[in-house]
């Protein structure tokens, strides 16, 4: 079941884009690989694009929480973009938040804000 996030490199900069809900054991394969291919293609930044999803629980966002902090700890930078906007004020309403994780209104934007941290 694993593979299910595509993760395409564009020189330094890897971007992840899930495109369907992910199971718990899918967010953790997600998170091995990015970090695999951090650490493959000495990668030093990071997208990952969550706009397909209509939904993201407190597990989901605990786990980007994760991925980003483990992504900074291989020396890149991660960016998360696409939060749709329901899943933005229902995160707001739960008290659901993603710390110090930059996130983008899209990819162009998340690759802009990566480049500007520097």
């Amino acid at each position: 079941m694993g593979r299910r996030v595509p993760i395409v490199s564009q020189g330094d900069l890897l971007i992840a884009s899930v495109q369907e809900e992910l199971s718990d054991s899918d967010i953790l394969d997600m998170q091995t690989r990015i970090l695999e291919e951090v650490s493959r293609l000495s990668a030093t930044r990071v997208i990952l694009d969550v706009s397909l999803l209509d939904v993201i629980d407190s597990f989901g966002t605990r786990m980007l929480c994760n991925i980003a902090a483990s992504v900074s700890l291989r020396g890149a930078r991660m960016a998360i973009v696409g939060i749709q906007p329901e899943i933005a004020m229902a995160m707001v309403l739960l008290g659901l938040t993603l710390e110090d994780v930059p996130t983008a209104q899209n990819l162009d934007h998340g690759i802009a804000l990566l480049r500007e941290r520097a």
